[in-house]
């Protein structure tokens, strides 16, 4: 059935109309106890609800849809290892990766916790190798530079938690990530490398992916012009490892077998960090700080799976977010982390959500009755208070936030951390209430303004406020942090999937684009192809004029 046409839908638009027009400042002055009524914790992990434009009641009445969309019974499936990815005939078991526990997963009849431990210890025991010096390259060098080559999950997630775990980085050993098939991305990173220290990891689950295969072939070649052909498949045996479920193709590239970690087709590539696609943030960090990752991860499954709906922190965001989407007319989600170490994040969130749930057909196959996803973006938070955040404060959008903060820095600094936390939390303060008229008067006349200046600028010193926000406070960004917060928004997006009746673990709109790829090539290459629209022969024209193809 479709939600929209649900009593429980019903009601949150009759309950709409209730509350559409009241302010924040409203709700707070009727409740005072609010901030401890919808700031919940998880250990010392805080998310403040208390900025959302809901009440108690609209809470209880989003978790009444969230149950009339089952998605108590989705999620169980979901942990049972059910092939809910019903498009590709796939179970979803992320999960499995991050499980430490000793026994079976998700079932002791459809157990895949072997070959997940067994590709643990792999991943420990070449890790340990390569951190400590014992691995080295072919004229006997330690390595010194790792370069991860892949895109999409396989570049965004172990980029982004390595950068937000530098803290954690091993201090003779750099992690580089290369994605684009622009050279401009890969040639000034070869130029910095030596190839006698420098590992390359070719992460592609297929590994056919264009981009990918393009960077490692370049890699290769660059490698093999120092190090010579002769002993070609010993060198790239000691500067070549591969994360694919496509052992073969691996073996044509040149990568042995003993070189290779294996990925399952039950992991989708925006879940994978858990798996070996996390090699790179392994090598930096080491397997301890992985395994306290995943031990995050874990404690947030755990709380999802266990934790009734009314209290369920991915639930509750989940539902606030389907909130402010389909009740209040939101189009857009900001991400605004305060720590500079988490500046990958909005780029990977924007994959893990809207390559999720960027879709408007029902797993029934038929049109949703309701917009889905909203666009997602982002930026550090204390950059965008100069750049967007005029925008927000006046620009007229509704437009909700998640703010993001550590109340420790990862980089303590005397005099920073204070002055950074008071920023994020006075704009989420701001961006709530906003300024009335008459505060705004009382501010002009403190500073002294005459009558008629106070008149003049009276109208641009007004700010609506009434922007709803989410504050997510995390007690210190470790390892353990991190995993329990890409956790909490995994679930978020599986909760949104589920209610919208969404099938979140397929991707087929990225399929198109690469067809007409692989169909664009042979033109760019001098075989034209009448079949092409106008525009499309005329910038292939332009380019084969003007580019170097």
């Amino acid at each position: 059935m479709d939600i929209t046409h649900s009593p429980e839908w019903q009601a949150l638009l009759a309950h709409r109309e209730q509350v559409k027009h009241r302010h924040l400042r409203d709700f707070f002055a009727a409740d005072p106890e609010r901030f401890s009524h919808l700031a919940l914790r998880h250990n010392d992990f805080l998310a403040d609800f208390s900025k959302q434009r809901v009440s108690q009641e609209t809470v209880a009445l989003l978790v009444a849809l969230a149950r009339a969309a089952e998605v108590e019974s989705w999620r169980d499936r979901l942990f049972a290892g059910e092939a809910i990815n019903f498009s590709e005939h796939r179970a979803v078991l992320h999960p499995a990766l991050r499980f430490l526990g000793p026994g079976p997963f998700p079932t002791a009849t459809d157990n895949v916790m072997p070959q997940v431990r067994q590709v643990r210890q792999h991943m420990r025991d070449f890790s340990e190798r390569v951190r400590s010096g014992l691995w080295r390259g072919f004229s006997g060098e330690a390595i010194r530079n790792v370069v991860n080559l892949g895109i999409g999950g396989s570049d965004l997630g172990p980029k982004m938690a390595a950068k937000a775990l530098s803290a954690y980085e091993h201090p003779g050993l750099h992690v580089h990530f290369v994605s684009n098939l622009d050279g401009a991305q890969l040639a000034p990173l070869l130029e910095t490398l030596d190839p006698r220290s420098t590992l390359f990891i070719v992460a592609s689950k297929t590994f056919t992916t264009q981009e990918t295969l393009r960077n490692a072939q370049t890699a290769r070649e660059w490698l093999l012009a120092s190090a010579g052909e002769e002993n070609r498949e010993a060198v790239i045996a000691r500067h070549f490892v591969g994360v694919t479920a496509a052992t073969e193709e691996a073996g044509r590239f040149g990568i042995p077998q003993e070189n290779l970690f294996a990925m399952w087709d039950w992991v989708g590539g925006r879940y994978s960090l858990w798996s070996a696609v996390g090699l790179a943030l392994v090598l930096t960090i080491g397997m301890t700080q992985f395994e306290r990752l995943l031990t995050g991860a874990q404690a947030m499954d755990k709380h999802f799976l266990e934790t009734p709906l009314e209290r369920n922190l991915p639930v509750l965001m989940g539902l606030l977010g389907i909130w402010n989407t389909n009740f209040l007319g939101a189009e857009t989600l900001a991400i605004l982390p305060y720590n500079e170490s988490l500046r990958a994040l909005p780029a990977y969130l924007q994959q893990l959500e809207m390559e999720s749930n960027g879709k408007t057909i029902s797993r029934t196959g038929s049109p949703l009755g309701c917009q889905p996803n909203p666009i997602v973006w982002g930026e550090i938070g204390i950059n965008g208070q100069h750049a967007f955040f005029q925008l927000l404060h006046q620009g007229g959008w509704l437009i909700p936030s998640d703010f993001i903060i550590s109340a420790t820095s990862d980089y303590p600094l005397p005099g920073h951390n204070g002055p950074l936390l008071a920023n994020c939390l006075a704009q989420s303060a701001a961006l709530a209430f906003g300024r009335t008229e008459g505060e705004a008067r009382a501010d002009l006349e403190g500073e002294g303004r005459q009558e008629a200046e106070i008149q003049a600028l009276l109208p641009y010193k007004v700010f609506a406020g009434n922007q709803p926000s989410t504050t997510l406070v995390l007690p210190r960004l470790d390892p353990y942090h991190l995993g329990l917060l890409l956790a909490l928004y995994e679930h978020k997006v599986f909760v949104q999937g589920v209610v919208w009746g969404i099938n979140s673990f397929d991707q087929w709109g990225v399929e198109l684009g690469k067809k007409l790829a692989r169909r664009l090539q042979p033109a760019l290459e001098g075989h034209p192809d009448d079949s092409l629209d106008a525009s499309t022969r005329g910038l292939i024209a332009y380019c084969r004029r003007y580019g170097q193809l």
